[in-house]
């Protein structure tokens, strides 16, 4: 199994880190570390995921955010990694303007 992160998805993980580095010393890189570790699980738990927009949605373990990947043959694409405080219509825009 082979997992490709987009860079619309590294974007979105670095925005978070900044935003949790902000709030405290070494809480960006926890997160950081925890969504790459939701990421990783992606090799075991691909495809498993209930479909939101489109997407399979997998649900970060320690922090409120969503990874939205596609999976087709052992190729899993994370496309982004969305804030779930957000207003639902911003992440279904985000997820909208995808190119392949």
């Amino acid at each position: 199994m082979r997992i490709k992160i987009l860079t619309s998805a590294m974007d979105d993980l670095y925005a978070g880190r900044l935003f949790y580095e902000k709030q405290g010393v070494g809480v960006g890189v926890y997160f950081f570390d925890s969504l790459f570790s939701d990421i990783d699980s992606l090799v075991l738990y691909a495809g498993v995921h209930q479909k939101v927009f489109g997407y399979h949605r997998l649900l970060s373990k320690r922090f409120p955010y969503a990874v939205y990947y596609t999976f087709e043959g052992d190729l899993v694409s994370v496309w982004r990694v969305l804030d779930l405080r957000r207003n639902p219509d911003r992440n279904r825009q985000a997820l909208s303007s995808r190119s392949r």
